[in-house]
């Protein structure tokens, strides 16, 4: 299967990068190079890319796609996470933009051997990295009812978290749980009948509260900004594209807290605290798809970009 993935905000994206032709950029979510592409084909032979992922079948998809640049394109196998590190190896102390599309790519929904969609029986599997070990099964099967209870709430934002946590550890006591269809069922039986017939797909919810839990994937967003921030040039920009409202306020937050990091109370004169401004956000509210690329791309629907310009 090729490896597709519509990129979202794509425009908006590349305009707010402000792309310079000889400058350094990196993308951490290379996916299928689809931004990617764009910056790569705004760029002199002295401009460079850097493009990030941790999944095999994006990294060979975009190898394929970028190759017309492949002068000016280094692509790591990696999770966005270590950027530092990866920073490091290349010998680059400086960059002149960040790109983070974060998520699940159309690509690993429509693989259905992926196990990321309940569209699809597939085994459990969700593993954006497919070295690791740890796969959604092994989620589902052993952790305990509160674990599960507190992921499918906090991550799903599920209303139905505690009956649905319920009824796995119910339904694992007979056979564990090992496809997207069995994990379909039980969630199916834990809701009201009449809330399934008029919400959206039952499992939606705890599937992607599963997925956020096996790739870590708040906490790496989370632990991520800061430290990107502190690694562009001046007036280099950190652009972050989010999904839903959990990944959103992490964004938001942190963006927030470099513009302003003071801690001092409101009613000292001066900041005694030292605590620098590291920017600050070009988006004061967030830039979301137009009408026409959510007539052109329905996933595009919840997602929102928001800039920061580092000082």
């Amino acid at each position: 299967m090729e490896f597709q993935h519509k990129s979202v905000l794509l425009e908006e994206t590349i305009e707010n990068l402000n792309i310079k032709p000889d400058g350094i950029y990196v993308d951490g979510t290379l996916g299928g190079a689809g931004h990617s592409y764009q910056i790569a084909s705004r760029l002199s032979e002295k401009g460079r890319l850097i493009g990030i992922d941790q999944d095999a079948d994006a990294i060979a998809a975009a190898t394929k796609r970028l190759e017309p640049f492949q002068d000016r394109v280094t692509i790591v196998r990696n999770n966005y996470s270590n950027f530092e590190q990866v920073l490091k190896e290349l010998q680059i102390e400086k960059v002149d933009g960040i790109l983070l599309d974060i998520g699940v790519s159309s690509y690993q929904l429509d693989a259905a051997e992926r196990g990321f969609t309940y569209k699809v029986d597939a085994p459990l599997d969700m593993r954006m990295d497919q070295r690791q070990q740890l796969t959604a099964k092994d989620i589902i099967n052993t952790y305990s009812e509160f674990d599960l209870y507190r992921i499918i709430r906090d991550y799903g934002e599920d209303k139905f978290a505690k009956n649905i946590a319920k009824h796995i550890v119910a339904a694992r006591q007979i056979k564990p749980l090992e496809t997207t269809y069995e994990l379909n069922e039980v969630i199916k039986a834990a809701i009201p009948m009449k809330v399934r017939a008029v919400g959206g797909h039952p499992a939606k919810k705890t599937f992607q509260a599963i997925r956020i839990e096996l790739n870590k994937e708040l906490d790496v967003l989370e632990n991520s900004i800061e430290t990107m921030i502190d690694h562009l040039n001046p007036g280099g920009r950190l652009c972050i594209i989010t999904f839903h409202s959990l990944e959103d306020r992490i964004v938001k937050t942190k963006f927030r807290n470099c513009e302003n990091p003071c801690t001092c109370p409101p009613d000292f004169p001066v900041c005694v605290c030292g605590k620098k401004s590291k920017g600050h956000v070009v988006t004061r509210k967030p830039i979301v798809p137009s009408e026409k690329e959510l007539e052109e791309n329905k996933r595009s629907k919840s997602s929102k970009l928001r800039v920061f310009e580092h000082i």
